[in-house]
């Protein structure tokens, strides 16, 4: 027999609708909103002990219920509950009372109810994400500091370009970490805004004290606005944007990393327990583990637009659409950055750079061609446009020669011929294409020079520790909260 819940609609939900959306929704709302529900009715249960409209002894009654309510418990069934999850809990609790009460859920609606367990939810796992980016970076900034004086070539436009570290292009990693962390510590303060007790959409009929419910659900403040509290799913796109953005800037990356470990760069290397093999051909050593954490990238962006596309073109109102279709893969897109976070640190824990190899790739081009330039302008005069044209015309003409073979007599040659006599070539050219000078040589902050990158990276293990602290501060703040919840209802 049918259990009534609406006097306007008078049949279960029909098999299919509960196969295809209801009992999958049902579910997924049982394995991961569970716990939120549960502190949510807890903190409702509060506001009725204060408004009068519960005896204390009803109050412990229903803490009790559902204290003991577990996954196990909350069946989709459509006679019973219409296979949702809100009437699900209710009719559990419900059931297990010694005594009705008539109180309980009383000027309440599944709308805010609902909208607050996802925000919870969301802002739970957007603490995952970033203490899985801290490490990242963490991972990062160690190797970083272990190899800030092995010369690498650093390439732009896919050529050889100057010399670089692999410390100085690690520190890029952490920075970007660094950056994407307050990004989403800002995201999280700005989604930080608690939807109880906006009601279905225009707000309740009792006074209910939305700060203190706010507060103790560990929220900042109340949203204050009851239409916004259950319209909108911002802070979805929110999260899913800054995920898309942090997997572009993994995907570039990574690429660097295919190109390093191929067989004409070979400047890195993994354990075998991190590579793969080729079938077919036995001398090859591949590494699908980079090319996977490319791939996984890809995904996060297709996320994001999944959710903007979910919401775009609806009603600024309460709508399934937007609630749970929309955000149908939230899940998927936080647990794929997770683990594409956890893969590329594991990338970063095992990577092995190759020091001989890196040498002898900056040693066989003329990445002191930018240094030439410089010396002809501060130590002959020479205009600084000028200076590069000669620059280049010396690299040109010693071809087939190393680069750090210099020829003073070649330099003083093409300065001539320039209109540009030199009176001291040897010093123009003197350790400008030798491979540690080109680190060496350079000055500003934030530069290649080792002393310059563990300058920064001595700011950055600083940074590291705040945003640790900081994202500490905000999980201490909603366990205090919790905490306190149940020492109110003790």
């Amino acid at each position: 027999m049918t259990t009534r819940l609406s006097g306007r609609v008078n049949a279960a939900p029909a098999e299919l609708l509960h196969e295809e959306i209801l009992r999958p929704q049902f579910e997924y709302e049982v394995a991961n909103l569970l716990p939120w529900y549960l502190v949510i009715e807890k903190v409702l249960l509060v506001e009725y002990l204060r408004l009068g409209l519960i005896p204390a002894v009803d109050a412990t009654a229903v803490r009790a219920v559902l204290d003991g309510t577990t996954a196990a418990d909350l069946t989709a069934a459509p006679d019973v509950n219409m296979s949702d999850f809100a009437f699900a809990l209710e009719r559990h609790v419900e059931e297990r009372l010694p005594t009705p009460v008539p109180a309980w859920h009383v000027d309440r609606s599944r709308n805010d109810l609902q909208s607050c367990a996802q925000l919870m939810f969301g802002r739970d796992q957007l603490g995952h994400v970033a203490r899985d980016l801290l490490t990242l970076g963490r991972a990062a900034h160690r190797l970083a500091g272990e190899t800030a004086e092995l010369p690498m070539p650093g390439y732009t436009h896919l050529q050889a370009a100057q010399v670089i570290t692999p410390g100085f292009y690690l520190a890029a990693v952490v920075e970007q970490a660094l950056h994407t962390a307050d990004r989403l510590l800002a995201t999280y303060d700005s989604i930080d805004r608690c939807p109880l007790g906006a009601g279905a959409m225009s707000g309740q009929e009792l006074d209910w004290d939305r700060d203190r419910m706010a507060a103790l659900l560990g929220f900042r403040a109340p949203q204050p606005h009851a239409l916004v509290a259950v319209a909108s799913r911002e802070w979805a796109l929110e999260i899913t944007a800054e995920l898309s953005v942090l997997g572009v800037g993994i995907s570039r990356f990574a690429t660097d990393l295919m190109a390093w470990g191929s067989s004409q760069y070979a400047f890195i290397e993994l354990p075998d327990s991190h590579a793969g093999i080729s079938a077919a051909m036995p001398q090859k050593k591949n590494f699908p583990l980079l090319e996977r954490i490319r791939g996984r990238s890809a995904h996060l962006s297709a996320f994001h637009v999944d959710v903007v596309l979910g919401q775009r073109g609806t009603p600024f109102a309460n709508m399934v659409e937007v609630s749970k279709e929309a955000s149908a893969h939230l899940l998927t897109a936080l647990t794929t950055a997770r683990g594409t976070l956890r893969l590329f640190t594991e990338v970063l824990a095992h990577l092995r750079f190759r020091p001989d190899g890196m040498r002898a790739a900056c040693a066989a081009e003329h990445l002191g061609g930018f240094t030439l330039a410089n010396r002809l302008t501060l130590l002959e005069g020479v205009p600084w446009r000028r200076a590069q044209v000669i620059a280049g015309q010396y690299v040109v003409a010693t071809q087939g020669r190393p680069p750090a073979d210099t020829s003073k007599e070649i330099l003083a040659e093409v300065a001539r011929a320039a209109g540009f006599p030199l009176s001291a070539p040897a010093a123009a050219l003197a350790g400008a294409f030798e491979v540690d000078a080109g680190l060496w040589e350079k000055r500003s902050a934030g530069s290649a020079n080792p002393d310059s990158v563990r300058d920064l990276l001595a700011a950055q293990a600083v940074r590291l520790d705040a945003a640790g602290e900081a994202w500490d501060s905000r999980q201490e703040r909603v366990a205090g909260a919790l905490a306190s919840l149940d020492e109110l209802l003790t």
